[in-house]
Order: C-alpha cells, then sequence, then structure tokens
C-alpha cells in the first residue's frame, strides 16, 4: 500500500516558523526564563479572570531580578507558573529547557525538586518545626532522586550553605528557637540545597521589619554573587527593589516597564548609582505606556505616531 503523501506546509506555518526562529534569536543562547504572550485565565462561579495577558518576559542566566507590581497585577501567578505550582493557560514559558506546558505529573515533581528552589513569604511554609536548620537544609538533598552524595556530604553542604549565609551558629536549632530573619535565611538555604537553575522567592520579607529584611535580602544577593544562582524576587518593598540591577514592573497582566540600575563613573572620579527606567515592547509591538505620562495629556483610546530618524513621537488624539 502506498503511504499517503505529507500534508503540503502552508503559508502560515512557514510563517509561524519564521516568527517563532526570530522570537528564539532575540531572546539570544543565556536566556533561563523564558515567557512569551504568557496567558492565564481563573474560572470562579462561571466567571472568568484574566490573571496573566500575554505577558512576556525573559531572565538571563546569573541575573537577580525583581518583580513588582500592585496586588491582582499578575506578579505572583506568574511566579506559581515558574515554580511548577501553576499551569499556564496559553502562550509560552520554558526554565531551563524545560516547557512549563508540556509537563506531566512526574516531570513535574521532579521539576519542582531539582531546577527550582522556592521561598514562601510565610516564615512557617518553609521549614519543618521538628528539624533542626541543617536537617531542614539536607531534607531536599535526600528526597531528590538518587539524593545528592552520601548522607556525609549532604551535611557538609548544608553546613557550608548556612555558614555562606551567616548561620553557622544556627545549625543545630529549630525553627522555633530562631528569629523571623535568621528562619528566612535557613529557607534560602532550603531553598539553595539541589544546585537549582534558579531561586524563586514570593514576597520574602514581607513578614519582616526594615532591617531584619535587608540581612535576608543580603543573603539573597550573596548566593547570587558567589554561587551564580539565578534569582527572581517578587515584593513589594521598594526599598528590595531599588537593590537590584534589574526590576520587571507588571500591570493588567503584562510586563510594563523596566528599570536597569547599574554603576558609573562620577565627575568627582568616584561612583554613583544611575537607574534608567524603560517601557517594553511586547512581541507583537505593543507597547504600555504609564498613567502619569498618559494622565496628564488625557491620552485614552488611541495616540498618533511619527517616526523621527533617531526616536518615535506618541501624539495625543488631536481628532477627540
Amino acid at each position: 500500500m502506498t503511504p499517503s503523501p505529507p500534508a503540503p506546509t502552508t503559508l502560515t506555518d512557514l510563517e509561524e516558523r519564521a516568527a517563532e526562529a526570530a522570537r528564539a534569536r532575540a531572546y539570544g543562547d543565556d536566556a533561563l526564563i523564558v515567557c512569551d504572550r504568557l496567558v492565564r485565565i481563573f474560572s470562579t462561579d462561571g466567571v472568568e479572570v484574566q490573571a496573566l495577558q500575554g505577558l512576556d518576559l525573559l531572565v538571563r542566566e546569573g541575573e537577580l531580578t525583581a518583580l513588582v507590581g500592585a496586588s491582582g497585577s499578575g506578579k505572583s501567578t506568574l511566579l506559581n507558573i515558574l515554580a511548577g505550582l501553576d499551569t499556564p493557560s496559553a502562550g509560552r514559558a520554558t526554565v531551563a529547557g524545560y516547557d512549563l506546558l508540556a509537563m506531566n505529573a512526574a516531570s513535574r515533581l521532579r521539576y519542582r525538586r531539582e531546577t527550582v528552589g522556592f521561598i514562601w513569604q510565610r516564615t512557617s511554609r518553609n521549614l519543618l518545626p521538628y528539624l533542626t536548620a541543617a536537617q531542614n537544609v539536607a531534607l531536599p538533598m535526600r528526597l531528590r532522586r538518587g539524593g545528592v552524595g552520601s548522607r556525609r556530604r549532604q551535611r557538609e553542604r548544608a553546613r557550608e550553605l548556612l555558614d555562606l549565609l551567616g548561620l553557622a551558629e544556627a545549625r543545630d536549632r529549630h525553627p522555633a528557637q530562631l528569629s523571623g530573619g535568621e528562619q528566612q535565611r535557613v529557607a534560602v538555604a532550603v531553598a539553595l540545597a539541589n544546585h537549582p537553575s534558579v531561586v524563586l522567592a514570593d514576597e520574602p520579607t514581607g513578614e519582616l521589619d526594615t532591617a531584619t529584611a535587608e540581612q535576608v535580602f543580603a543573603a539573597l544577593r550573596r548566593a547570587n554573587a558567589e554561587l551564580g544562582t539565578t534569582i527572581v524576587v517578587v515584593t513589594h518593598d521598594q526599598g528590595v527593589s531599588e537593590q537590584v540591577s534589574r526590576t520587571v514592573s507588571i500591570r493588567d497582566g503584562r510586563t510594563s516597564t523596566e528599570t536597569l540600575r547599574r554603576t558609573e563613573p562620577d565627575a568627582g572620579g568616584g561612583e554613583s548609582r544611575v537607574s534608567r527606567e524603560y517601557t517594553t515592547i511586547d512581541r507583537s509591538g505593543r507597547l504600555q505606556l504609564p498613567p502619569e505620562f498618559t494622565e496628564p495629556l488625557a491620552i485614552r483610546d488611541r495616540v498618533r505616531l511619527e517616526l523621527r530618524p533617531q526616536h518615535i513621537e506618541v501624539h495625543p488624539d488631536d481628532e477627540h
């Protein structure tokens, strides 16, 4: 029996492949986290709520990135998807080569144990109360498939991580014997135990005072600088978000602006911290204009664009 010829490739197929290849080139080879037109829809009592509305995000390996936004903006939904705790409704999301839309239950469990570390806001969710700090850090290594080295090596790594985060004296203490800040720093060590590709932290300083929050965030910065671990932090704390080199703002389920910070030499021969805010453009060329720019000019439904040699001018609709 003669096999049927393959179906012809349509122009639409070719266009979609070309678009996908262009997006892949835009991401670069060092993209660890890629979200492309990500959508998450929740349905409650017959009412649909779109928490993510075509969100785009790129995080490169080794970055320390803060996600900020108002309550309900979608930042925690995004973090839960990246952690494998939730599943997107549409779009594309990959972390360290894992396709988060295509994983089955077994691969999702393995992903959560081996590829990502997660830190909850509530200190009580991060640690088991009947284990010491060192035992809590060793536990993920024992739960990982095949384990991570011998029991002796697991104890050594737990000690190394606690020492790195300034918790050498807390190794044999139980969570009830630790302050809230110490508990969260132990939680950072737990998240790092299995050499994850990325650590995700959901408001890790939300229950702490300013001084203690600084200690916890210093532990995250140390892990990023000394271990090279990629870290993504959801926070509402402006002080925390200003301590990272990149802050991504989420509004209405989409990335809206990015603030990039770097150190530059100043006129006095020293160094100063320079911040620049950028408005993001999604893969379809859509641009979100911040309210502080649109409201003074009464911009609502549409704008007029004019292309200039080195820039684009945005004008209010003069036909109103």
